[in-house]
């Protein structure tokens, strides 16, 4: 099977010097083919959203089976998928999931969002201040991610890669993330979370009410013992959550308190960058 990602004679230049180019077709047939594109491709990305909107690797069987075609012709797909780097396979289990090209992909889409941009140059000065880790997150189809990261000159050991998902009710960022952000996006996730932990939503609408009222998240040691974070949001010119721009550090280094160092700069700048995004303060 030809390479779905090589179209190379539709394209004129891809003709020999040798070989006269094919008569022009009518704009009505140019049209029609235009519109057909190339079905291959389209067969393949079915596999893709399958893979994207799956949070755990998936079997051949299971994941032909969601695209909708028979394993033998997922598996045709997937051989070119592999050699890409758009999906990965497990060695052990032969389990399917995205691969690293795809993440980079997403990660590039994501940090064109304006306010990502924004954000970049504005945690460079925010790290100099503080001398502190920081980041960003925003969210993606799994959930809070992040898309950016600048370790401070004693980097918090808190093992945090770009493109990680942070859980929404035991990291700082997630649980920004689940207080500011329609219910009807997190509802799922926060399920999932709650069902593992034996909680009901009695037990953290507390918690996101507090978050509420001091318009930030903290958390001291939640997710990884001796770290601690704080995660503040930048708003967007319609008053939602844009991204949560993250700080955190190790225990005895890192300054907790509400209105203390941390706090009050992370505050500043996330207000700053909501200014410049359009955000009117009283919006939300």
């Amino acid at each position: 099977m030809s390479s779905p990602s090589r179209p190379a004679l539709s394209s004129p230049l891809a003709l020999s010097a040798s070989e006269p180019p094919e008569a022009e077709d009518s704009s009505d047939s140019a049209e029609e083919k235009l519109r057909s594109g190339i079905q291959s491709i389209e067969v393949g990305f079915r596999l893709l959203d399958v893979l994207t909107n799956e949070p755990r690797a998936m079997m051949l069987r299971d994941l032909a089976r969601c695209a909708g075609m028979s394993p033998a012709k997922a598996h045709r797909y997937l051989v070119s998928f592999l050699r890409l780097g758009v999906v990965s396979q497990d060695p052990v289990s032969g389990r399917y999931e995205l691969g690293g090209f795809a993440l980079q992909m997403g990660l590039a889409r994501l940090a064109r969002v304006d306010g990502v941009k924004l954000a970049r140059i504005a945690l460079t000065g925010l790290r100099d201040q503080l001398d502190q880790t920081v980041g960003i997150a925003v969210w993606g189809n799994q959930g809070p991610t992040v898309v950016h990261w600048m370790e401070s000159s004693h980097p918090a050991k808190a093992s945090l890669k770009l493109g990680d998902v942070m859980p929404l009710l035991s990291s700082a960022t997630g649980l920004l993330f689940a207080a500011c952000l329609p219910r009807s996006k997190t509802q799922d996730m926060i399920g999932r979370e709650l069902a593992a932990k034996r909680q009901t939503m009695a037990d953290i609408e507390p918690v996101l009410a507090d978050i509420r009222a001091h318009g930030a998240s903290r958390v001291e040691g939640m997710l990884l013992p001796g770290i601690h974070a704080f995660c503040m949001p930048v708003f967007d010119s319609t008053g939602d959550l844009a991204l949560g721009l993250i700080a955190l550090g190790h225990e005895g280094s890192f300054d907790t308190r509400w209105g203390g160092e941390v706090d009050t700069a992370l505050r500043a700048c996330a207000s700053q960058l909501s200014y410049e995004l359009g955000y009117k303060a009283g919006e939300r």
